[in-house]
């Protein structure tokens, strides 16, 4: 009987852990914006209450077997949750794989529930809360204090980079970007660091595609409705993380 190799072994634990950690960012996304303790209490159904059973709990096999209902009131459970498991484990095997087994993937993964999780929060309450990016911040120092110190100037340098570009936008349009977009941008660029620039570049772009489309698509109605800017930020983020150094040596051979 064939042995799983080390890098395949290594792929599924961190897609499984991917899938409880998502578990958990939907607790927390839930829970935060009401005030709710995230440590405290079984999971329930927000419908009618109910204490969901570990057997129910599993990560998006739960959701599908119970085609997404609850198993007592058989009220609709929203499919946000089998999508951030199934989206951060994928992206827990995504990070894995770009940084193998070194002590960058550390970092990246906190990167990784950063983005998740303010993502949830901005799509559903438009909130991007304080108290995920302040840990965040301070994960992010310490984690690349332990994986390579020598990042740290150059990361601060980039948060201060990025947190003030888009302070800037937020003066200039406060009705389109908010304080929290501006804190999660300084977030990223402490974990990413020249990096953020690609990640700021591809959320814009992102933003500005979708918006437009809307508009074409939707006529006045669609120019006066606010779209969340945390997700696209978070998307250049995601960007930022996989191929953010491949594209700034890119930009620099070519441009520099």
């Amino acid at each position: 009987m064939p042995v799983m190799d080390a890098t395949a072994a290594e792929t599924i634990v961190l897609g499984v852990a991917g899938a409880l950690v998502g578990s958990f960012l939907n607790v927390v996304a839930y829970r935060l914006p009401r005030g709710q303790s995230i440590v405290g209490g079984r999971s329930h159904c927000p419908g009618c209450g109910v204490r969901i059973a570990a057997y129910d709990n599993v990560p998006v096999v739960s959701w599908l077997v119970l085609g997404g209902r609850c198993r007592s009131c058989r009220g609709m459970i929203s499919p946000r949750y089998p999508i951030v498991e199934a989206l951060t484990a994928s992206l827990f095997v995504a990070v894995g794989v770009q940084t193998g087994s070194s002590t960058e993937l550390w970092p990246g993964l906190a990167l990784m529930v950063t983005l998740v999780t303010v993502s949830a929060t901005d799509l559903e309450y438009r909130i991007v809360p304080n108290k995920v990016l302040a840990p965040a911040a301070l994960a992010a120092l310490a984690l690349w204090a332990l994986a390579d110190a020598g990042r740290i100037p150059e990361n601060l340098a980039a948060a201060a980079g990025a947190g003030g570009l888009l302070l800037a936008a937020a003066l200039a349009y406060p009705k389109g970007m908010g304080m929290g977009d501006v804190k999660l941008a300084a977030v990223m660029g402490l974990f990413l660091g020249r990096s953020v620039a690609p990640a700021l570049f591809t959320g814009f772009l992102a933003g500005s595609i979708l918006g437009v489309g809307m508009m074409l698509a939707g006529g006045a109605a669609a120019r006066k409705k606010a779209l969340p800017f945390a997700p696209f930020l978070a998307f250049g983020g995601i960007v930022g993380q996989l191929f953010g150094a491949d594209l700034v040596h890119w930009y620099a051979g070519h441009f520099l």
